[in-house]
């Protein structure tokens, strides 16, 4: 019988469980759409987790059996993504009359896709933000999760190449969901 699974706010304690998840869900899905030498950067660059989140009560997590395996949030602050690099504005508060809040963060175990996890995740992003007052949300989805922002109602803004650290270059959308729904 398999686990069902129980969302809920992530904790300090579960950052290294994130950390192995982020970069499990990378070497299980990112295959499916981006070559070797992408994946390995995706995986050494985009599965840090973000403290700020955890400590900001923004960042959520799916567990099954004492393991962590989904997980993803939102944010207040400036930062749109993992491997940006750093900014002076990262830390800066959003105005939620003028700014919208970021979705971070999001992975699932590829032995737990296509059963609503995500989807879970974001509907406590847009319930928590619109809470706060902000009007949209906005990423940069990787093309594995593409797929998902689309059927939950983000609309396109634009394509990008965005750059790694190593020089490796990924396939990144821009994307937006209004919370006026």
């Amino acid at each position: 019988m398999v686990p069902r699974p129980v969302l809920r706010d992530a904790e300090r304690d579960d950052v290294p469980g994130i950390a192995a998840l982020m970069r499990q869900s990378v070497l299980d899905v990112f295959p499916r759409f981006h070559d070797e030498r992408e994946t390995a950067a995706a995986a050494r660059y985009l599965t840090e987790p973000d403290t700020v989140l955890v400590d900001d009560g923004t960042y959520y997590v799916h567990e099954a059996a004492g393991e962590i395996v989904a997980c993803g949030g939102w944010s207040r602050r400036d930062k749109l993504y993992t491997g940006s690099g750093d900014a002076p504005s990262d830390d800066r508060l959003l105005d939620p009359a003028t700014e919208p809040a970021r979705v971070r963060a999001m992975f699932v175990r590829g032995d737990w896709t296509r059963r609503g996890l995500g989807r879970a995740i974001l509907d406590r992003c847009e319930q928590a933000a619109r809470a706060e007052g902000f009007r949209s949300l906005v990423l940069m989805a990787t093309l594995p999760g593409e797929q998902l922002y689309r059927a939950f109602g983000f609309r396109e803004l634009g394509r990008t190449r965005v750059p790694l650290p190593n020089g490796v270059f990924l396939d990144g959308v821009s994307m937006e969901y209004p919370l006026s729904r």
